[in-house]
């Protein structure tokens, strides 16, 4: 592979200063917003950005949230839908073909990354409409060992399908993002099974994380929990 550099268009840097503060405001007159963990973000440089996704709200609450812009992947069918294409089209999304090998997909991720940005992934693979979660697709592995870039779990609580509805009734829901420390994979070794049973590992590992950061109810496949890293201090919590 040839390596290119990931330069985004004038245009987007500037929507993405608007749209970003924009949905802060919204998120805050709809909701009660609570985010800890905010001192866990690398300062710098590349990583992945790996969350739980039951609707679609998490991926805009995070990006809107983040101290910086990062880039984010999703579903291609999401810029087919009415709205949600102005949005990802307007912000610079990256369209994934879900179950599909992209060397071209692959290639942007890897310049994004190795360009120092974060990237913004759900390992799941889509949707879950349930706060529990399912078992995550090898991709992020395979993305986080080609790059060689740590990956900060995102655990996401309150963003329900009904979130929009319930807000909208003045109920103001609560959503917490809980960001958890930095860390890094294993290498994947060996060929041809192997390598594929050590992608799904490690995907399942970040899902571990993601489900440590969470409550019970969230844990879903994941709720034997086997990672030994240490939870962000739940007393820390710094309103955006």
């Amino acid at each position: 592979m040839i390596e290119q550099s990931y330069r985004l268009p004038l245009r987007t840097h500037i929507l993405r200063t608007i749209l970003r503060p924009i949905f802060r405001g919204l998120f805050h007159l709809l909701s009660h917003v609570h985010v800890t963990g905010k001192e866990n973000i690398p300062k710098k440089g590349a990583y992945l950005i790996a969350i739980n996704h039951i609707s679609l709200f998490e991926p805009p609450f995070v990006l809107a949230f983040w101290p910086v812009a990062p880039e984010a992947a999703g579903a291609v069918d999401i810029w087919e839908r009415t709205g949600q294409s102005v949005l990802v089209r307007l912000y610079g999304g990256i369209p994934v073909h879900r179950g599909e090998y992209d060397r071209q997909l692959i290639d942007t991720m890897l310049n994004a990354l190795r360009s120092g940005r974060p990237l913004l992934i759900a390992p799941e693979g889509g949707r879950t409409h349930t706060p529990a979660m399912r078992h995550a697709q090898p991709g992020i592995a395979y993305l986080a060992d080609l790059a060689s870039v740590p990956v900060v779990p995102v655990g996401i609580a309150g963003t329900s399908d009904d979130f929009l509805d319930r807000a909208l009734h003045g109920q103001r829901p609560k959503i917490d993002m809980h960001i958890g420390l930095p860390f890094l994979l294993p290498p994947i070794i060996g060929r041809g099974k192997d390598r594929r049973n050590g992608r799904q590992e490690n995907a399942d590992t970040i899902m571990q994380h993601i489900a440590s950061l969470l409550p019970t109810k969230y844990h879903g496949v994941y709720s034997e929990l086997q990672t030994s890293e240490p939870i962000i201090n739940p007393t820390k919590k710094v309103r955006q």
